[in-house]
């Protein structure tokens, strides 16, 4: 099963650092946030990632490019004249397969999936944002998905954010999809979902955002349930967000961390 991760936005600049790079390679613990959710969805065996670029997209491509020169020791010989060569010692690499694809830089969310249609194929894949980590079961997520046969299936979580709200029924149906108010406290929507391809068919083109037409639709036809998850979800909207994970990650608390 393949995992899409939105990753293309210009995104919120909360800090000099977010200036100059996306969001998602905004590094915590010496590594960048895309890398954190790789490794949770990795940890459930889930390899073959697709990157949905844009914004400073060459960045993620020369990252990956040459991560397995610094996660490896190398020797640069350049004692053969006009050749060097380079010798890769105790390679460590992770078992993954990603594509980085340039979704342009201002397409909305529901552009950006639409854009990698042709990268998926017939089967359900899995998708998030490049910007939040969790201790969701993948693999449960997942079972879950196939066990409702409806469309979509999003993780729900009720921490203390200014997100989609869910009206959620007694079955785990979505029953819709609005904007969070001040003072709410119902369940929003983590950005962890599992999605069948005929999602693609509700994306317009370019200038949908995902979370405002398709899954409302979906919501409105019965086709979006809802995988409850009670533990540990942060998103990093701001530089706040990204101390508290930092802070975490420094201590050895990270509940994310399950590789």
């Amino acid at each position: 099963m393949k995992t899409v991760l939105l990753a293309g936005g210009e995104g919120t600049r909360f800090s000099e650092e977010s200036q100059y790079k996306p969001k998602p390679m905004i590094e915590i613990g010496g590594m960048p946030i895309l890398w954190h959710i790789m490794k949770e969805y990795s940890h459930y065996g889930f390899n073959d990632f697709i990157i949905c670029a844009g914004y400073k997209q060459h960045m993620i491509k020369e990252w990956f490019a040459d991560y397995y020169l610094q996660t490896s020791d190398v020797t640069f010989d350049f004692t053969k004249g006009n050749e060097v060569e380079v010798v890769i010692h105790n390679m460590r690499a992770e078992p993954w397969r990603v594509t980085v694809v340039d979704t342009g830089r201002h397409t909305m969310t529901g552009g950006r999936i639409k854009r990698i249609r042709s990268y998926i194929g017939d089967e359900p894949f899995l998708m998030t944002y490049g910007d939040g980590v969790c201790d969701v079961d993948m693999g449960e997520l997942v079972k879950f998905h196939k066990s409702h046969g409806k469309t979509a299936t999003l993780t729900a979580v009720i921490p203390e954010q200014q997100k989609g709200i869910l009206n959620i029924g007694g079955d785990n149906a979505v029953k819709s999809f609005r904007e969070k108010n001040v003072g709410d406290s119902a369940p929003i929507n983590a950005g962890y979902m599992v999605l069948n391809p005929d999602v693609f068919d509700l994306i317009e083109g370019d200038d949908t955002v995902f979370e405002q037409g398709p899954l409302s639709t979906l919501a409105e036809q019965g086709q979006l349930m809802s995988y409850m998850h009670k533990g540990f979800w942060q998103c990093m909207d701001n530089k706040r967000e990204k101390d508290i994970l930092e802070r975490l990650y420094s201590d050895g608390n990270a509940p994310w961390k399950c590789w």
